[in-house]
Parts: structure tokens; C-alpha cells; sequence
């Protein structure tokens, strides 16, 4: 099959859909290696249509709008997982589209992607699936306490609720509109990490090191990497399943499988995003291919080498809070973070991602710290933190 393929070289124009931090990444990464890109979004300010060749400024299902992305474009990608998956599947009538829309039509429904961890044989969460009341009066106790997610639209720690007693679960499902959701059993979680896989149309796979993660709020904090962050049969077992999971949908392009690790040691998976994702930007400084691209591989039909980490990393989020002396008085005031302190200490590598306007709890950039051993990137990380008003970890 591999035979088969012809890969798109440089000077092509290969596209995504979304047009935002995730998408500004890969645009630049693919224009560095010789490609032009193409960007549709609604938003005419939008971080990767700023600095793509071609801006559509259209909705995702317009058709016009698809139909010219796919008059400039050569192959198609997308950047979040709540694109609508029939703009995906209209493109993929006319040119090649990765991930498929059915890959990412499966993560972005808790209760579907909760059956295919299922079928792919990996441990998910003791949960149930609750469309209706009849549903909801028989979920078991035993789930109890648990979380209550929506099915649908949910990220970063959106449209959840930690529910205790089966009063809560009712007032919760109703607090949440009675839209279709799933209940996971809280479980009692030592840490959490990542594997970050890519896979091409041959079948071919590869993937970055296993990463330990950090959230505070629902939102990714703080992502160390180096050799050893987790246990060697851990590490072993979360490639395996995140490879398992990719291999199952058929998958082409960058999926991220997030892992909670149980205070046992066991090891259940949460959920995917069938993108690049915030556990993996630390490989744009520390690992000698970077998530985009591997992106930009899978898209164009070019070799998947295995990525090498080089150096010890931690990557740390820079939220818009950290532009706001007070963020949550009723006077607060915007000021631009210390970065000429940050840039003074050894091994910090910026990326900001062209907003506009810094908000409480807004994505605005990372900061990736690499050093020769794991103590020195960690300590150099904690500096950084304490200049910028991250809390330590």
C-alpha cells in the first residue's frame, strides 16, 4: 500500500481547518518546510490566518467556503475537534482529508469514544452512558461519586460536574439540560499523562515520548518530559494503548490519548484529541521532529521517522490571567508579563500566539524550558513560574 502513495512535496498547498493557536503552529511549520497553507475561519483576526497564504473567511459548513479551500488546497487537516465532521467529510469527496470525518466524529462524543476504548480492548473508567430519565434513574450507585460530562462540546474542563449522591446526578443532568451525557466513577488518580501518536495512510506509526501533565481547573498547566517521568512498563503500556486507539479508527494524522494514572498504578484512559495538543508543544524545543510535523508528514504522504527527545523539557501554559495584576478584581489591570526576565534564564523558548486580546483563562501562549538533565529544566521552570505568577507544582 505504502508503494501507492505519492507524496505532496514542497510548494503544494495543504490546508486545515480553524484558525487557531494549534493552526498558526502548523502553518508555520509547514511553511518552513517549503509549503503554502490555507486556512478557513469564521474569524477574520484568527492566529493562523495571519499568517497563511490563503484566509477563507467563511463558517465551516458554508459550501462555497469548502469549496474553494478544496480549489487551493492539495490535501486537508483541522486544528480543533469540535469542526463540524460534514465539512470534513464534504472536502474528503474532492481531495485527502485528515483525520477522517468518522475519527473525528467518534471524539467528539464522550459516549462513542468511551465504546471505542471499549472495543480497542484498553481500561476506561467504570461509567455510564445517560441519553434519557429512564437512563438516568438506573445508573448505579456504585458510580457514585462521580463526573458528569456532556457528551458533546466539551474541553478544558467545560460542561462537567463533580456529582456525589443521586440528588446531585438528578440536579446535574438538569443544570446541564438534560442533553446526552456520560457519568464516570471518580477514581482516586495519582498523576496524569499523554501520548501523542502519528499515523500515516500506509499504516505506518509513530510516536513522542510519554508525558506527565499537570491541569489545574480542567485546563493543561504544566508538562514535564524526560526519560523516566513515568515507569518504563507504564510508559509502555500507555504507547501501546494510545497505538491501539489510533490503529482501531483506521486514524491518519496526530491523535493525543490522555491517561490517568490511579493510585494503584493502573492506568485508564480518559480521552482523545484527534489534533496536535498542549501536552505535546514542548516537542517544538526538545524532541528533533514536533508534533506539527508529524502533522504536516501524515498530510502530505511523507516517511513518519520515530522522534527523538533531546533534551529534558517542561512546557509551561501561559493563560491571559497572567496579564492581569488582579485578574479577579473589579479593577483589574493589563499589563505585558516580565518576558525579558523569563528570556534571561537558560533554555527558555517563547511561542505566543498572535491574540489580540488577553483574557482570564484564554490560551495565550507556552513557554518550553529545555536543559541538559531533568533537576535543571525543572528548576529553570520554577523560576520562570514565580517571575510570572504561576503558582509552583
Amino acid at each position: 500500500m505504502s508503494q501507492a502513495l505519492k507524496p505532496l512535496l514542497p510548494g503544494s498547498t495543504l490546508g486545515v481547518l480553524g484558525g487557531g493557536q494549534l493552526g498558526r503552529m502548523w502553518a508555520h511549520t509547514a511553511q518552513r518546510m517549503g509549503y503554502n497553507t490555507a486556512v478557513l475561519d469564521p474569524d477574520a483576526h484568527s492566529p493562523a490566518g495571519l499568517v497563511s497564504h490563503h484566509h477563507i473567511h467563511t463558517d465551516y459548513l458554508d459550501p462555497a467556503g469548502l469549496k474553494q479551500l478544496a480549489a487551493v488546497c492539495q490535501a486537508v487537516t483541522t486544528e480543533f475537534e469540535n469542526v463540524p465532521a460534514d465539512a470534513l467529510a464534504q472536502l474528503a469527496a474532492a481531495l485527502p482529508v485528515s483525520p477522517a470525518a468518522s475519527a473525528v466524529a467518534v471524539a467528539q462524543d464522550r459516549a462513542r469514544e468511551k465504546a471505542h476504548f471499549v472495543k480497542c480492548g484498553v481500561p476506561v473508567a467504570p461509567h455510564a452512558v445517560i441519553d434519557t430519565a429512564e437512563q438516568l434513574a438506573a445508573v448505579s450507585d456504585n458510580l457514585l461519586p462521580g463526573i458528569l460530562k456532556t457528551s458533546r462540546m466539551g474541553y478544558d474542563g467545560k460542561g462537567q460536574l463533580r456529582v456525589t449522591t443521586r440528588d446531585e446526578l438528578n440536579a446535574g443532568w438538569a443544570k446541564l439540560g438534560q442533553v446526552p451525557c456520560v457519568l464516570e466513577k471518580m477514581l482516586p488518580l495519582a498523576s496524569e499523562c499523554s501520548v501523542i501518536v502519528a499515523r500515516g495512510r500506509d499504516g505506518a506509526m509513530v510516536n513522542l515520548p510519554v508525558q506527565r501533565n499537570v491541569h489545574r481547573d480542567g485546563i493543561l498547566a504544566v508538562t514535564e518530559v524526560f526519560a523516566g517521568n513515568v515507569p518504563d512498563a507504564l510508559a509502555n503500556q500507555a504507547i501501546t494503548a494510545a497505538k491501539a486507539v489510533a490503529q482501531e479508527l483506521n486514524y491518519v494524522g496526530v491523535l493525543c490519548v490522555e491517561f490517568f494514572v490511579l493510585a494503584d498504578g493502573a492506568l485508564v484512559v480518559n480521552e482523545i484529541a484527534p489534533r496536535p495538543h498542549n501536552s505535546g508543544h514542548y516537542s517544538q524545543d526538545a524532541c528533533d521532529v514536533s508534533q506539527f510535523e508529524l502533522q504536516v508528514r501524515t498530510m502530505a504522504d511523507l516517511p513518519l521517522m520515530q522522534p527523538r527527545l533531546h533534551s529534558p523539557s517542561v512546557m509551561l501554559n501561559l493563560l491571559g490571567d497572567l496579564w492581569f495584576a488582579h485578574p479577579s478584581g473589579a479593577n483589574a489591570s493589563q499589563a505585558e508579563p516580565a518576558w525579558h526576565q523569563v528570556l534571561a534564564l537558560p533554555g527558555t523558548h517563547l511561542h505566543l500566539y498572535g491574540k489580540r486580546e488577553a483574557r482570564v483563562g484564554r490560551k495565550m501562549g507556552h513557554l518550553n524550558i529545555t536543559a541538559a538533565t531533568p533537576e535543571a529544566a525543572r528548576a529553570v521552570a520554577l523560576q520562570a513560574a514565580a517571575i510570572l505568577g504561576i503558582a509552583p507544582f
